[in-house]
């Protein structure tokens, strides 16, 4: 190489040894002027010129014909000589970053554009809320445990097994299975036809007495799942009293269940005229045992 003698050595300016590739001299380049760039050294007095030094030899050596030229002989590798054109920086230096951007021509930071409005999403999946559905069950299904089928709304066929000993108002929870992801509950009947209702072993029975039957006790007869059984109503029960039938429940092996009999006062909706002339006698009554107490 023959450089002139006003034209500086630009490989040595990018610290390369003569005939580096692109590449290398690329990130040459990058580099020197990151070190040299004005608004990076800002107490460098020297900064400037030595910055316009890097850009111009990168100018030349990446350029075939200047870098031609300028190994001919030719100062800056300009067919006129002397370095070539007006001062590019005359107005300031560019940002470093925008500088490289410019000159690789590269967009290496997002630029404003266009703003264009995204479609909106799908609306999410809503929960139809939880479903229930009433699976009846005999006492014999409810003690051994049973297959069940239920179709949901959306066609989907569930094959459930209930638990052994299974008890009436019992409810089973399928999670997931509503439309939406609600959960689908099935709520267990076992009752009888004559009101037994059957929970594991044992059974129970709501017994509907009159207000004077529970006041004065009374004999009855009350269903159990082998027939009916006369059962004494001590005098003075009151609605939610038990009484117990032992040995009358459900049987597994040699275990036997209980039935309960839970006392309920029913009162007439309507009273005749002896009836309610009655009922205010004992209201008397009843209010002036208090007085006297």
């Amino acid at each position: 190489m023959v450089a002139g003698p006003s034209a500086p050595d630009y490989w040595d300016v990018l610290g390369l040894e003569p005939g580096a590739d692109a590449v290398s001299l690329k990130r040459a380049f990058r580099t020197q002027a990151r070190r040299w760039h004005p608004d990076l050294n800002g107490n460098d007095p020297v900064a400037e010129e030595r910055f316009k030094l890097v850009n111009e030899a990168y100018a030349v050596l990446s350029d075939p014909r200047r870098r031609e030229l300028w190994e001919a002989g030719s100062a800056s590798g300009s067919p006129a000589g002397g370095r070539a054109g007006a001062d590019p920086f005359a107005t300031g230096f560019p940002d470093f970053e925008d500088y490289l951007d410019t000159l690789f021509g590269q967009r290496r930071r997002q630029q404003p554009s266009e703003v264009t409005a995204a479609p909106p999403p799908p609306p999410p999946v809503q929960a139809t809320g939880d479903l229930e559905s009433l699976v009846e069950l005999s006492p014999e299904q409810a003690l051994q445990g049973a297959r069940v089928e239920l179709a949901l709304g959306d066609g989907t066929a569930v094959e459930v097994w209930t638990p052994p000993m299974a008890g009436d108002g019992w409810r089973l929870r399928l999670a997931g299975v509503a439309p939406g992801g609600g959960d689908h509950f099935l709520q267990l009947r076992v009752r009888t036809a004559e009101g037994l209702r059957i929970d594991g072993l044992r059974v129970t029975y709501n017994l509907e007495l009159s207000p004077a039957e529970a006041a004065l006790g009374c004999l009855v007869l009350v269903p159990t799942l082998d027939g009916d059984v006369q059962l004494r109503v001590p005098p003075g029960s009151s609605s939610g009293r038990l009484l117990r039938l032992r040995g009358r429940g459900l049987a597994q092996g040699e275990r036997r269940g209980d039935q309960l009999v839970e006392i309920v006062i029913v009162v007439p909706e309507t009273l005749s005229e002896a009836e309610n002339a009655l009922y205010r006698r004992l209201q008397e009554l009843a209010a002036d045992g208090s007085d006297d107490r």
